[in-house]
């Protein structure tokens, strides 16, 4: 079967973000008296969304957030990389091409644990909106990742944005990390491993593991489902 369509994990795929997650976590979660360290962030939390993140610290830490403290942890947290973000560009390197480049031959998706506000902003900044048929971001999915859920709401929603559907196996995921990879396996998608956030050895589920965006081309990827 040919390649059908791609999904892009965003955070860690496209923008390069995750310092200004980790900044604005950290700076909220200073006000809240509990201290993140970037070791931290990156071996237990990056795979979740805002909510998931701060509901695993309420776990790991004894603390005694109520769920409207966790909803307003994520509020805080939401304003603060919106003023992080402001006059930066955040795309990885080839991101841009990679994303127009893939556009031209499939339709594309994004499923995220960002916020859709957050992708928003990069996408429209960079004049990528028009590239993508469906976007994922966090409060669209029931469950985050490594769940199955953003994939399959992902889809979903493709299916009904091209008016056809859109078999597992016959569709890409791009991702950068264990969790992620593990979410589009579970829903049945090929994958893409990139080391923009860790190194080959994590990423050993994905069926290809690339260094760049340079090197995600439409001819190589559909090799995965081909084969």
């Amino acid at each position: 079967m040919p390649l059908k369509a791609v999904v892009f994990d965003f955070d860690g795929v496209i923008a390069n973000s995750e310092p200004l997650h980790l900044r604005a976590f950290q700076e909220v979660l200073a006000g809240a008296g509990v201290a993140l360290t970037e070791a931290d962030y990156y071996a237990r939390y990056l795979g979740f969304d805002d909510v998931g993140v701060f509901r695993a610290i309420r776990e790991e830490r004894g603390t005694a957030w109520a769920p409207e403290q966790i909803e307003a942890l994520v509020a805080r947290k939401a304003a603060r990389m919106e003023v992080l973000e402001r006059h930066v560009s955040l795309l990885f390197p080839g991101a841009a091409a990679a994303v127009r480049r893939l556009a031209a031959k499939v339709p594309l998706a994004i499923a995220s644990g960002a916020l859709g506000a957050e992708i928003s902003r990069v996408l429209d900044h960079e004049h990528l909106t028009p590239c993508f048929a469906a976007i994922v971001a966090a409060e669209d999915s029931p469950a985050g990742k490594p769940a199955a859920d953003p994939y399959l709401r992902a889809l979903a929603k493709l299916g009904a944005a091209q008016h056809e559907t859109f078999a597992a196996g016959d569709c890409v995921a791009v991702e950068d990390s264990v969790w992620g990879l593990e979410s589009a396996r579970a829903a049945g998608l090929r994958t893409v491993g990139i080391t923009h956030t860790y190194g080959r050895s994590e990423l050993q589920a994905a069926q290809l593991i690339i260094d760049s965006l340079d090197d995600l081309t439409f001819d190589v990827i559909e090799k995965l489902v081909a084969g």
